[in-house]
């Protein structure tokens, strides 16, 4: 059963690949989404999947590209989208 989730990083998140490295994984998960710079230097996006490839997400997000130092992720919980077949890196 699909669940969909809203993240947000804070840390140093911005001008280290996190975009390309957040859709990288989702992506070889089978998750869908996107993923965005906030204007406030975080790093946020939306994130569909199955839980077992959620999960691997959200520690993949704990860490981050080597260049990031993750110092706190919030996740919620929001509805599923219908419809949604990539993970994008919006600007």
């Amino acid at each position: 059963m699909a669940k969909r989730i809203a993240f947000k990083v804070h840390g140093k998140v911005q001008g280290v690949a996190f975009r390309d490295f957040t859709q990288r994984r989702a992506t070889s998960y089978g998750v869908t989404g996107f993923v965005f710079n906030t204007s406030d230097g975080k790093v946020a996006g939306e994130a569909q999947g199955d839980e077992e490839a959620l999960k691997k997400l959200k520690a993949d997000l704990k860490v981050g590209p080597r260049a990031a130092h993750v110092v706190k992720l919030e996740i919620k919980d929001i509805a599923v989208k219908d419809g949604e077949e990539s993970f994008d890196v919006s600007v």
